[in-house]
């Protein structure tokens, strides 16, 4: 089984569904320590987030809250698997799902960025 290390990681959107919060700007920031994880996220729409969650070989599950810029509260669940791009960066594949501030379901797509180059 795979194993990752999503500590000091920073992702952004590469797809979301259309019922999806996180928009282009927004940057997400992990932390791991051994198989618990935890992330804060903001950027475009979102105010401010907070992730944990549990990564097991390539899977992750996932609980996340959010405030919006608009002062929404927003909180769901997801699995995302992990993988690696050709270029060896992290990517996220998640099936998620609103369970306060909506009841949408569907997928989004994370890559890891390098922070500093920007």
């Amino acid at each position: 089984m795979p194993s990752f290390n999503l500590n000091q990681k920073t992702f952004v959107l590469v797809q979301n569904s259309e019922k999806g919060q996180v928009d282009f700007e927004t940057l997400f920031e992990y932390k791991q320590l051994n198989s618990r994880v935890s992330a804060i996220y903001s950027g475009g729409s979102i105010s401010y987030g907070t992730i944990i969650g549990h990564l097991k070989g390539a899977e992750l599950k996932l609980l996340y809250q959010c405030m919006t810029n608009t002062q929404q509260l927003k909180a769901g669940k997801a699995t995302a698997l992990v993988s690696t791009t050709t270029t060896g960066k992290l990517k996220l594949s998640l099936n998620w799902q609103w369970l306060h501030g909506g009841k949408e379901k569907g997928t989004s797509e994370y890559i890891e960025i390098d922070k500093h180059a920007q």
